[in-house]
């Protein structure tokens, strides 16, 4: 799944090139690079597929040039994570009905790789012999309030029934549930048989089944993109979790951890990112720190910050904007964006 705007890391981040296209740490490649290489050995290329919005068919084409144009799946505007699913599903059945299916979001991070692989093995495996629905639930390090949980039943194994799902807690909750040991980080990566996942859209959200079951047989041919950009419009926006997960009887866990983090915020970033012994981070450019501590600093590569007397502070530039703020404000960007764009048309976002 590529198609997130990524308003989230403005200005680094814009509407035109959003955080699933950058490169963050200087390895050369994006975060979506790093996610379709993450899969490869386990899946193979041909049958890994994007789904994205229209606008960024060809930055996608540039960055995977492995993908045939059939591989990538177009939206024509945003309607949440269930269309998304529902469409790649739908077209991945007319090849293979009842194929096992990975579905991930193109802009998380992940650090240990083996046992990424290891997990995902396993999890194809169950979906294979097993008619449920899986997703990946994160062995929480701390209590975290920007992530969703998911509870469990009671058990020995290491992958189990789902008891809840909860959204986002405030601090006390999220302490609450780091304590008990029955809830773990909710990871937006799921696993199941096409055939599964599809009874699911028809039982729980038809309305959504129906949108790209009349689409059967304009996959894969020329009608494809005129049919789906129908369906699309009469699309409800309603994700995966509340549209199937929180209703499905047939959901389980698989407990995992490889060093994830779905990277959403800057806050997430200064805290993945390579620290001096006062905290400060400084991504891509170089930055002098004094009587500072706690900030991360995003510039352009070659330029050089200077920063005295700063605490938690995000200091962020491209695109010709420069964004100065307190790190735990950052939800106020949104904001931030909304006015940039009506400054001079919006050249800014």
């Amino acid at each position: 799944m590529a198609g997130g705007v990524g308003s989230r890391f403005w200005p680094f981040s814009t509407n035109s090139k959003p955080k699933q296209f950058l490169d963050f740490f200087g390895t050369g490649r994006s975060l979506l690079q790093m996610t379709f290489d993450r899969f490869l050995p386990l899946v193979p290329a041909e049958n890994i597929y994007i789904v994205t919005n229209q606008k960024y068919k060809d930055m996608i084409m540039q960055q995977l040039p492995a993908l045939s144009e059939q591989q990538i799946l177009l939206e024509p505007m945003r309607r949440n994570t269930a269309p998304c699913i529902a469409y790649a599903a739908y077209k991945i059945r007319e090849k293979a009905p009842k194929a096992n299916i990975v579905v991930a979001p193109s802009d998380h991070l992940i650090t240990n790789t083996k046992e990424f692989e290891r997990i995902i093995s396993k999890g194809l495996d169950f979906v294979k012999q097993n008619d449920n629905l899986l997703t990946l639930g994160m062995l929480p390090s701390r209590p975290e309030t920007g992530y969703g949980y998911i509870q469990i039943t009671p058990g020995e194994s290491d992958l189990r029934p789902v008891k809840t799902f909860t959204e986002k807690p405030n601090a006390e909750m999220a302490q609450l549930f780091l304590d008990s040991g029955d809830f773990y980080w909710n990871s937006g990566m799921f696993l199941w048989r096409c055939d599964v996942i599809i009874k699911a859209f028809e039982e729980l959200l038809p309305e959504v089944a129906v949108l790209f079951e009349k689409c059967k047989d304009s996959y894969f041919s020329e009608n494809e993109q005129t049919i789906i950009n129908e369906s699309y419009s009469l699309s409800p926006n309603i994700s995966i979790d509340y549209g199937i997960m929180e209703k499905a009887e047939n959901v389980n866990v698989q407990i995992a951890d490889f060093g994830w983090s779905d990277l959403g915020t800057w806050s997430s970033l200064h805290e993945l990112s390579t620290k001096d012994e006062d905290q400060n981070a400084t991504l891509k450019c170089q930055a002098q720190f004094y009587n500072s501590k706690n900030n991360i600093v995003a510039l352009p590569e070659g330029k050089l910050a200077v920063i005295d007397g700063l605490d938690n502070y995000l200091i962020a530039e491209d695109h010709g904007v420069l964004l100065i703020c307190k790190k735990d404000e950052e939800s106020k960007i949104r904001d931030y964006v909304d006015n940039a764009a009506s400054i001079d048309d919006g050249k800014f976002v």
